[in-house]
């Protein structure tokens, strides 16, 4: 009896699952499925009308997509904006969490507290002050004063993470390395981050996610020759209103990005989540 119960238990559970993931994913579906349908069909009914005439469906769109130079010229702004601001971020974290773990330095933990007051700091609060700075310096409305804004405020999180991450590792790890002769940058490359990998998996699609869905700090500090592609849709809608056979596949495409992302590196992901949970 307590099998069949246990039984009926698991196969509701997973029927659940089954349901929350399809609903999860139909707009996802919807917006595929809109991105291969012209305008004059998406004018006439909804995207779930292809069931009765698949007809509809092609490519056209993407031929469009790939013909509009703004949209192609944003995308790859959008790849060379997230791609250094989550690789930089990732590594100056991974460096100052090591160092705030495991190496003994003068205002160590004064440092620290700085790290974790600006937590707390909105980005709204720096959007201005930064601008007029870049502006200053000749960054602003570039795509290295975009990818420097998003790594400037996505290390204190970072740093936060991996110290905090890092600082569970067993000390007698450490110890028996550097009795063996390591130096800290072998330590650091050898134990700490194969160890750590998970932590620094997670961050890395958080810091992508991110960076790559945001529209805020674009909008501010890109210029026409550097907008992303999150704010040249944004300008699409704006200017054309009705277009979308080009938008559809825009949106799906910024969206698909970060979809495939999270799910290659969905193992770590949730290794990174789940960490010191369980001693």
């Amino acid at each position: 009896m307590n099998a069949v119960r246990r039984g009926l238990g698991n196969g509701l559970v997973q029927a659940c699952l089954v349901v929350i993931g399809l609903v999860w994913m139909t707009p996802l579906a919807g917006l595929f499925v809109s991105s291969l349908r012209s305008a004059q069909d998406t004018a006439k009914g909804g995207w779930w009308t292809v069931f009765s005439s698949p007809g509809q469906l092609s490519f056209d769109n993407y031929s469009a997509l790939l013909g509009n130079a703004g949209i192609t010229r944003a995308f790859w702004n959008t790849v060379l904006i997230s791609v250094p601001a989550t690789v930089l971020v990732v590594v100056l974290a991974a460096l100052a969490g090591y160092a705030f773990a495991w190496l003994d330095f003068p205002g160590r933990e004064a440092l620290f507290l700085v790290v974790v007051a600006l937590l707390v700091v909105p980005v709204q609060i720096g959007l201005l002050p930064v601008a007029k700075l870049f502006g200053q310096i000749g960054l602003f409305g570039t795509i290295p004063g975009v990818v420097l804004f998003h790594v400037a405020y996505g290390l204190p999180f970072a740093v936060f993470l991996l110290r905090n991450y890092f600082a569970e590792m067993p000390k007698e790890m450490l110890e028996a390395a550097r009795m063996d002769g390591g130096s800290e940058w072998r330590i650091f490359t050898r134990l700490v981050l194969p160890v750590g990998r998970p932590a620094i998996a997670s961050l890395a699609i958080f810091q992508f996610l991110w960076v790559w869905n945001d529209m805020l700090v674009a909008l501010l500090f890109a210029d026409s020759s550097s907008q992303p592609l999150t704010v040249q849709l944004q300008s699409q809608i704006r200017q054309f209103g009705s277009n979308v056979d080009v938008l559809a596949p825009g949106a799906f495409v910024s969206l698909v990005v970060p979809v495939v992302v999270f799910f290659a590196f969905q193992r770590h992901f949730v290794q990174g989540v789940m960490a010191g949970s369980v001693k």
